[in-house]
């Protein structure tokens, strides 16, 4: 597929404003004392994979027992925003055992800076231990910096695998260059070699999907196939976006954000031509992170097929209603809940599950 030109169109049209929802939902407390947990993925017998931003790697059991880390992991650069981040298991895990997960990589020796990087393992029977871990995508170039790691997986039907990658904060205007990772989508397959339908040409590195994204938090897969993300914005401006291959989303060309401290970012602009519009955005930020859509109808037939997001700097669950491609209703719930939620993930047995950040971060279970 050669590099697409974008279809942005015009403006996007005013979002609807977050409203707290009038039936609220309340959390109960899977598991608890997790050290900044920052993604949950799910284990057959109701069991959890759970990774500590400080670089461990735990099992935590269906009544909430939280095992000893998992040994065998590759260094991890854990300070700001770095450290142990996303972990996917594979669509085929029963049989293959294989997980995916993403992490803050140092340099090699001798050298500086660090990258988002993604590798896959095998956890092996007994669960204590990895295995046959490999290196399968390092971002391209190593950044000084702590920040906008980005680090969301999300794997199509296909087996093939998105990676959110940030623009490292001090590189943004790398979001908009092809011969780099920096702020970009990365799509591969499991071995690390380039995923089907990514664009070629104007020297673009060959992992790349799609580009112009700050510090993606949130990636999913909707039940039509498609992939969905959201992404921080600077002091305003967090957007939905649903990445196309070849197609250009702006940053930090076009946002709906301004500095921090105030003023505008380059022109001031919140759309152009070439550049896709967001599918939906927040001013203020509610600083997004973790994201899933309810395919089950654990919570009623009114809450299936919505898409719910985690607030950090509100401390709240978002649900928000989707038309005919649009966002027509957001509420949030858990709004006393007092505790950033990183995590949004439906588990197998259809009910949702969040994780809490902090040094004393909980596993919890939505229910209505």
């Amino acid at each position: 597929m050669a590099l697409a030109h974008g279809t942005a169109g015009a403006q996007t049209a005013t979002p609807v404003a977050p409203q707290a929802a009038k039936n609220q939902a309340n959390a109960v407390t899977v598991a608890q004392d997790l050290s900044n947990p920052w993604a949950v993925a799910f284990l057959p017998g109701g069991r959890f994979l759970v990774t500590e931003r400080v670089g461990r790697l735990r099992v935590v059991e269906a009544n909430g027992r939280i095992n000893p880390p998992i040994s065998g992991l590759p260094p991890v650069v854990f300070g700001g925003q770095g450290g142990l981040l996303d972990v996917v298991t594979d669509a085929d895990f029963e049989r293959n055992r294989r997980i995916f997960f993403c992490y803050s990589e140092p340099a090699a020796q001798g050298e500086a800076g660090n990258s988002t990087a993604m590798a896959s393992a095998v956890l092996a029977p007994g669960e204590t231990a990895l295995s046959d871990v490999r290196l399968i995508f390092s971002q391209r170039p190593k950044v000084q910096s702590s920040l906008h790691f980005g680090c969301r997986i999300a794997q199509a039907r296909d087996g093939s695998i998105f990676l959110a990658v940030g623009e490292r904060s001090t590189r943004k205007e790398d979001a908009q260059k092809l011969d780099g990772h920096l702020g970009k989508i990365i799509h591969v397959q499991p071995d690390g070699s380039p995923g089907p339908g990514n664009p070629t040409g104007a020297g673009a590195l060959p992992e790349i999907w799609s580009w112009g994204h700050r510090n993606p938090q949130g990636a999913t897969i909707a039940p039509d196939g498609r992939l969905w993300i959201h992404e921080h914005g600077p002091q305003g401006g967090d957007e939905i976006n649903v990445p196309q291959a070849g197609r250009n989303y702006g940053w930090p060309v076009v946002t709906y954000g301004e500095n921090y401290g105030g003023g505008k970012i380059g022109e001031g602009l919140t759309h152009k031509a070439g550049m896709e519009p967001p599918l939906h955005y927040w001013v203020p930020s509610i600083a997004p992170s973790g994201m899933a859509f309810l395919t089950s109808d654990r919570y009623g037939a009114d809450w299936r097929g919505s898409l719910f997001i985690g607030s950090l700097k509100f401390s709240r669950l978002h649900r928000l209603e989707l038309a005919n491609g649009k966002v027509v209703r957001d509420e949030y719930l858990l709004g006393g809940l007092a505790e950033r939620i990183r995590d949004v993930r439906q588990g197998p047995d259809g009910w949702l599950y969040l994780l809490t950040d902090g040094p004393q971060g909980r596993l919890l279970r939505l229910t209505r």
